[in-house]
């Protein structure tokens, strides 16, 4: 067995699951490749790609949910997008890789490279299994026009939605969305703090703005060092966004309780370490968030599948989110200050989250392999 991993640098939840089904294939020593599917079209191509998708979440959220709500009406199994025939332009480049590296597995947490495997395996014959991972809690659009061979959702109650979408029943796999193990081995607050050097004496507020530095982030810093106090410090995870990082560190030079951060690979302490943390719906971060069981608020999602992750995980009790950003805010600080609601939701993530689903995801792939060729 020689698995592919194919994702792209469209927010970093697709590479961060990407990198947690990676670690399970290596601890079961099976060779295992990650690559950016983007990196098989031209480099203006791939660059424009990306481009076009930080544009459209940051400075063009309309434009976003335009396109998303677009996306919904013209998908279809039989009817091929824009987007079909867009990642089709790649797929021959990606079918010499896949051929001339004896690869048999493809994995794919992102829809760019499901698209072009489907359409690759379209025009040729290759021996190879092939599954999409998707990392939202919704069946986002496009999706029903990809065919391969199972697909890995992240809750079974989402499996009527994507069979209505058209995604075979019998090919639904709801393991849940892969996270790295980091956030299963997690030291208790007091050791993540110390770590960290976080006062134990403190709240501690953590916000996360995404990989990209999304969000009305200094509306929201401003409002929460407002209404808090000198016992409460707040921690900012402000990603590759470095004009948001410098106008927060300049706005908060004198204001000792007040932290901006620079993109970490310790977000799980981090998590370890908060009494509460903002962070935008991605699929990914809150899943992660409920692997690390810490009282999750939900802040002003990207139009389109992270409102329905909002949905999603606050019907279940994992989440706590508002329709504006005051009552956004409101419902953070209510919950920091109430231990027992908090622990009602850690309750909830232990019912609804599967932590375990990198583990899942290569188990499942593993044992069709084993089928496969005793059947041979």
């Amino acid at each position: 067995m020689k698995v592919l991993i194919l994702s792209t640098g469209t927010g970093e939840g697709h590479n961060s699951a990407a990198k947690a089904v990676k670690e399970q294939f290596e601890k079961r020593g099976i060779p295992c490749e990650l690559a950016d599917v983007l990196n098989f079209a031209s480099d203006k191509a791939s660059a424009y790609g990306r481009r076009i998708y930080i544009w459209s979440t940051v400075r063009a959220k309309k434009v976003f949910a335009g396109a998303y709500r677009v996306g919904r009406a013209i998908s279809s199994a039989r009817l091929k997008s824009p987007v079909y025939f867009a990642n089709a332009l790649y797929a021959d480049k990606l079918c010499s890789y896949i051929t001339e590296n004896g690869y048999d597995t493809v994995v794919m947490p992102h829809l760019f490279p499901a698209e072009a495997m489907t359409w690759l395996l379209r025009q040729h014959k290759l021996d190879v299994q092939t599954y999409f991972i998707a990392t939202d809690y919704t069946c986002i659009p496009f999706t029903e026009e990809t065919k391969v061979d199972y697909y890995f959702i992240p809750h079974e109650e989402l499996a009527t939605e994507f069979i209505k979408r058209g995604i075979p029943a019998e090919k639904l796999v709801p393991t849940g969305i892969p996270v790295s193990e980091r956030f299963l081995q997690l030291p208790g607050k007091r050791e993540a703090r110390g770590q960290l050097g976080i006062p134990v004496d403190k709240s501690c507020i953590l916000m996360m703005t995404g990989s990209m530095g999304y969000g009305r982030v200094e509306s929201m810093t401003a409002k929460l060092v407002e209404q808090t106090g000198e016992d409460t410090h707040l921690y900012i995870l402000g990603g590759t966004n470095e004009e948001l990082k410098k106008t927060l560190r300049d706005t908060y030079a004198d204001t000792e309780r007040v932290h901006v951060l620079d993109f970490t690979p310790e977000a799980h302490l981090y998590m370890a370490a908060a009494d509460i943390l903002f962070t935008k719906p991605g699929g990914l971060t809150s899943t992660e968030a409920v692997a690390a069981k810490v009282a999750l608020v939900h802040t002003k999602p990207i139009p389109g599948c992270e409102d329905r992750n909002i949905a999603f995980f606050t019907q279940h009790g994992m989440s706590a989110s508002g329709d504006t950003e005051d009552a956004v805010i409101q419902k953070g600080l209510k919950l920091l200050r109430d231990p027992e609601a908090q622990a009602e939701m850690r309750k909830c993530q232990e019912k609804y989250g599967k932590p375990y689903a990198a583990d899942a995801v290569c188990e499942f792939i593993c044992g069709q392999k084993e089928a496969a060729q005793e059947e041979a």
